[in-house]
């Protein structure tokens, strides 16, 4: 009994904040020192007073569908799952490993999963809209060739905050960030790698534009820039508060960012510019089909 009373004292949670980090790194074709990597630094921002962390999208592989079958796993017994449960565990942390590729009979998805700290899996999202773009001169990009799309809106509860996932494109669309705040998230957060196109305009507008529609923390972790990469990401993770505001960011290389998410915060956010009670019910509504 004594023993129990000193865990729950040195336990790094707080019910009015959570300490946030986002690990933007660089993942190479090996994926067990992909794996190691993002450990060592998932223990670094944790030694940073982190209780809740996020890896970045595809943060164990390559990124590109010439991999993504090569990369695929099966969930819950893949070696990653594996690995990112024992991590959770062993740092006593929720942990948002990113996404990877995962493998169910004869289709790919693209998922994120999320471990509390007794290393269960608390959320599972799988990317809902794919990633298919054609910029005439600059980038085309087809997801849709080899993976399949999810069809969930998902949440967790972490410490008294209530987090919503999505994955990268997800972003661009305001319906689903909506739903994730109707299920009453606080807090979003997309694992996601832009590319040297899509990135410098948009990386950053969008994820301050979740954060103001929704007046909640948003976050967008992304992979550092690699330029020998054949799909060189953007980097500049990045997160914003209630209000818009940046609170911590990246540039290409590999960074941690940290952001306090407060209750307080967002509540003030929220009372002093109530648009959500302001919705107009008769005129237009959302809800998950």
């Amino acid at each position: 009994f004594q023993h129990y009373l000193i865990q729950i004292n040195l336990s790094p949670c707080h019910c009015d904040m959570l300490r946030f980090a986002g690990i933007q790194l660089k993942a190479g074709a090996n994926k067990l020192k992909n794996l190691a990597h993002a450990s060592e630094l998932v223990v670094n921002a944790v030694g940073k007073g982190a209780n809740l962390v996020s890896l970045p999208e595809c943060f164990n592989s390559p990124y590109g569908n010439q991999y993504f079958a090569e990369y695929a796993e099966l969930i819950p017994d893949g070696e990653t799952t594996r690995h990112l449960r024992q991590l959770a565990i062993d740092q006593k942390i929720h942990l948002i490993g990113g996404s990877i590729l995962e493998r169910e009979g004869s289709q790919l998805f693209n998922t994120t999963l999320v471990f509390n700290p007794a290393g269960e899996i608390v959320a599972k999202h799988r990317k809902v809209h794919l990633f298919d773009i054609d910029i005439p001169g600059k980038i085309r990009f087809q997801e849709s060739e080899t993976l399949s799309p999810g069809n969930e809106v998902t949440v967790f509860d972490c410490n008294g905050f209530t987090v919503g996932i999505a994955i990268c494109y997800d972003i661009r669309f305001p319906e689903l960030a909506q739903l994730m705040r109707l299920k009453g998230a606080h807090f979003l957060v997309y694992p996601g790698a832009f590319n040297m196109t899509t990135g410098p305009p948009y990386f950053e507008l969008l994820t301050r534009s979740r954060a103001v529609d929704n007046q909640v923390y948003c976050a967008s972790i992304a992979p550092a820039t690699d330029p020998s990469a054949s799909y060189v990401c953007w980097g500049h993770s990045v997160v914003a508060g209630p209000n818009g505001a940046v609170i911590d960011s990246a540039e290409h290389e590999e960074k941690t960012i940290f952001a306090d998410v407060k209750m307080e915060e967002i509540t003030a956010v929220r009372e002093g510019i109530p648009t959500w009670k302001q919705k107009r019910s008769d005129i237009y509504q959302l809800s998950e089909v």
